[in-house]
């Protein structure tokens, strides 16, 4: 008998037939599926709302006014950190808790702590927002949110690492959850030095605002070192079965987080310079190892998702390498406070954000019940208008911003709206395929 059956015996206290087995397995698979919506739809709420609607409005301000220091760095920072962890962080847990205890075959868990974290993570983003857009009690309220943060991490690390895989045997890991876990590091750390920050802030600061050279390093640990490893190792694990590519490069792959984790420990050392050049090579050294470009032996599967798929994938990771170019540019000139921004906004628009609306809605429907895309045309719609609306957006900033040309300061607001065009179909896309019934009860 698997160690499964067992552990459900156990908690039944007698033994159990092999149809009571399934149906207890088949309800908590159910119970996992709702979850995850759970997590899903919060993220799309967070990245309609706190996130993308707040950065629209910040980008009109700074339009009409013709100046990038024009809106408060309060409100660019709550649009961040929505976008960040609100949105791709809460799906990052929510796939992560469904995801990884499966593809690590270990054993099952109790939903509570799922629940508990997703409560403790909802709640210390929305008051971060709070407290960054309206001030109130912000000393008081700044360190909360950070504290809720770092113990929803907590449990959902213990949750997915702290279980013996059931296959006791195999000790070797394999390369997507090394990599899996080096972004998982980087989230801790990034919580720890959020949570040390706003307690700095609390104690001696004189608004909820992080200081301008410390947010600049800060934002490299947060996409870099958290956001950047993730997409990685799901993509190691994921894309040679979806696109049909060679298997990857397991020890380039390493060495590339290598390089990437090198890059980060730099930038937060103050040297911009050698951290760009070390984020270039380990994101070369990723599209080296996962095989992306190179004449794929299999077709892609693209049942049940649109036929572009493996396009917008492969033109998502030729993002990840503008936006490494665009940082060694911009740490090589002074005054590019313009090209610092096209690089963030290529790397977390271009590169994570596109990775999001592909993987997701080839994803998600299955995870959550076996359920089908509601749309192939809005999945396909809503990548299209993505790269049109972040290609606006970089080429915008570089030409605004630096000065080069007065004229694209009005493709800014042009560029904001397109994005908030993508976003709401990609998030009406999945609302609307939750609320399909499933094909069949999930096994």
């Amino acid at each position: 008998m698997s160690t499964l059956a067992t552990r459900i015996e156990k908690e039944a206290g007698r033994p159990l037939t092999p149809l009571e087995i399934f149906d207890i397995t088949a309800a908590r698979e159910s119970s996992l599926s709702r979850l995850l919506m759970l997590y899903i739809s919060t993220g799309l709420v967070f990245m309609l709302l706190p996130g993308t609607f707040l950065g629209v409005w910040n980008l009109m301000a700074i339009s009409s006014r013709r100046s990038a220091d024009s809106v408060s760095p309060g409100w660019i920072q709550a649009h961040g950190h929505a976008q960040i962890f609100g949105w791709i962080g809460t799906f990052i847990l929510g796939i992560g808790f469904y995801s990884i205890p499966k593809l690590r075959r270990m054993k099952s868990f109790k939903l509570w702590a799922v629940w508990l974290s997703w409560a403790l993570w909802t709640s210390g983003v929305t008051l971060r927002w709070l407290t960054s857009v309206y001030q109130w009690h912000w000393r008081v309220l700044l360190p909360l949110s950070a504290t809720l943060e770092v113990a929803a991490f907590v449990i959902f690390f213990r949750t997915v690492s702290g279980h013996r895989p059931q296959d006791s045997g195999k000790e070797k890991l394999d390369e997507f959850v090394l990599v899996v876990i080096a972004g998982s590091v980087g989230l801790l750390f990034t919580l720890l030095i959020n949570f040390g920050a706003t307690l700095s802030l609390a104690l001696r600061g004189t608004s909820p605002e992080l200081p301008p050279d410390f947010d600049q390093r800060f934002l490299v640990l947060q996409t870099w070192g958290f956001l950047v490893p993730f997409v990685w190792g799901f993509s190691a694990k994921w894309l040679p079965v979806f696109l049909g590519l060679r298997p990857i490069h397991g020890r380039v792959l390493l060495s590339a987080v290598g390089l990437n984790s090198a890059g980060v420990v730099t930038a937060f050392a103050g040297l911009i310079v050698a951290a760009t050049f070390l984020l270039l090579a380990g994101t070369v050294g990723a599209v080296y190892a996962l095989r992306l470009f190179e004449l794929p032996p299999r077709p892609a599967k693209i049942k049940g998702v649109h036929a572009s798929f493996p396009v917008f994938v492969r033109l998502a990771y030729a993002w990840a390498l503008i936006a490494a170019f665009l940082g060694i540019w911009a740490a090589s000139v002074a005054n590019s406070h313009g090209i610092w921004g096209a690089s963030r906004h290529a790397l977390t628009v271009g590169f994570l954000a596109m990775m999001v609306f592909a993987v997701a809605q080839r994803v998600l429907p299955a995870f959550s019940g076996m359920r089908l895309l509601f749309s192939t045309k809005l999945m396909f719609l809503a990548m299209l208008t993505l790269t049109v609306g972040c290609l606006l957006r970089v080429s915008s900033e570089i030409l605004a911003y630096q000065g080069f040309a007065h004229w694209a300061w009005s493709w800014l607001p042009v560029s904001a709206l397109t994005e908030m065009t993508a976003v709401t179909l990609f998030a009406v896309n999945l609302f609307a395929t939750f609320m399909q019934p499933p094909r069949s009860a999930p096994v």
